[in-house]
């Protein structure tokens, strides 16, 4: 078996590998419970990202209540502009932050009241992975995790007290091939126009993620360098679909995708043998007894990240009750809840001190399993001997190429991507 992520980062829901069970929450911590009244929170994100088991553990262990609001990814950033006092706790990606924070409407969180802040990942902080800066086209959470105050409309460019979001979960995505029909060594994504696997590539169907996707192959071709393949001018737009465009007229793909299974089916059908895909679609089609691999590629990864933000209007109690459920998020609990689902987590030391050390090994070192890797909920993942695609935390997220984005020509782009899809 695969690794498995959960996260929904275009708005499609993904198979829900996992349900909160009662023996999970079985810690014996005694919960500590406010005394004069019962708090809420308004948890507004994609359903996917809303976990009944983090909600009924955070309860039992602080009183407080979880009330999640499940909303497609562009109504998370439609919610945030328009309706700001609908939710008390956002659960959004980076890349929507160039069109929220403008308006004002979301509050810095004030670092010094998160209890683990200097221990999030320096990839959030500075672009870097054990030192070495990755890349950071697209929107980079560095470009957009700071504020200038905890009023601000403006990105800061260096590190300052005030956060936009604290990161929740994050990871990368690369091509997913047949290893059995391909029969040879796949490296490169120029491999998805290759003509060799005529009528049997797709790719996926959701045009900010599509493209990048496409200029990850149009580049590894020779055929053009993007300054950032996440902002394109216009004239790259028109390039890259004229790619995709003479590709499909020449029967190159055998599918455009929107939806997970449909990802699945055309992988296990053998029918498509390399095309974009996302992890848990990858450990779908190996529950059928099927070789299929998330392929490492020498151009590198296009990553994605999501993030808590808090809105202007939160204030008191609630406001307490939203620092406090950051704070328990990055205390260990849900990161390893996180970490057992393929997801990685925004502050390591914690979340390993409460995963076994195999698990740990399978999951962040890249190291074969030592014995069979389950879910949180019991289902098997890998079986012992198996290793992660990708390998570890290291090689996976120190090989990010690119970062999910919404482009400054997103409207001229999405026209554009419209007139691929009916070529």
């Amino acid at each position: 078996m695969s690794d498995d992520t959960l996260v929904d980062h275009s708005g499609i829901q993904r198979r829900r590998l996992l349900q909160g069970t009662a023996g999970i929450l079985a810690t014996g911590i005694a919960p500590f419970v406010h005394a004069q009244e019962k708090i809420v929170l308004r948890y507004l994100g994609t359903a996917v990202n809303q976990d009944k088991a983090i909600a009924d553990k955070f309860k039992a262990d602080t009183g407080i209540e979880i009330q999640y609001v499940a909303v497609t990814t562009d109504d998370v950033t439609k919610r945030a502009v328009t309706a700001p006092n609908s939710f008390d706790l956002i659960d959004t990606e980076y890349f929507s932050l160039k069109k929220i924070v403008p308006t004002g409407n979301l509050k810095g969180i004030d670092t010094k009241k998160i209890k683990n802040a200097d221990k999030i990942t320096p990839l959030f902080t500075k672009g870097e992975v054990a030192g070495k800066k990755v890349g950071d086209q697209g929107t980079a959470p560095k470009k957009v995790i700071f504020l200038e105050g905890e009023k601000s409309k403006k990105f800061s460019a260096t590190p300052t007290q005030f956060m936009t979001l604290i990161p929740t979960v994050y990871n990368a995505d690369t091509l997913g091939i047949r290893p059995d029909l391909i029969k040879r060594p796949i490296n490169s994504w120029a491999e998805l126009l290759n003509p060799e696997f005529k009528g049997k590539t797709a790719i996926l169907n959701i045009p900010s993620i599509g493209i990048m996707d496409a200029a990850m192959v149009v580049e590894a071709k020779g055929i053009h360098k993007y300054a950032d393949k996440g902002n394109m001018t216009k004239a790259e737009i028109d390039l890259t679909i004229k790619t995709l465009i003479e590709a499909k007229k020449a029967g190159q793909f055998r599918a455009l995708w929107k939806d997970f299974n449909e990802s699945v089916n055309l992988m296990a059908s053998g029918e498509v043998v390399i095309q974009s895909m996302w992890s848990p679609a990858v450990t779908a089609v190996r529950t059928k007894g099927i070789d299929c691999t998330f392929q490492p590629l020498k151009e590198g990864y296009r990553a994605w990240a999501a993030g808590f933000g808090v809105p202007a209007t939160l204030s008191g109690k609630k406001l307490d009750g939203a620092y406090e459920f950051i704070n328990w998020f990055l205390d260990g609990w849900a990161g390893a809840y996180l970490n057992r689902q393929g997801y990685y987590s925004a502050v390591l030391d914690t979340a390993k001190a409460k995963m076994e050390a195999y698990e740990w090994a399978y999951w962040m070192e890249g190291k074969p399993a030592s014995q069979d890797i389950k879910s949180p909920n019991g289902d098997l993942l890998a079986k012992a001997g198996a290793v992660r695609d990708g390998g570890s935390y290291e090689q996976r997220m120190g090989g990010i190429a690119c970062w999910n984005a919404v482009m400054d020509e997103n409207e001229y782009m999405v026209r554009k991507w419209n007139e691929f899809v009916a070529a």
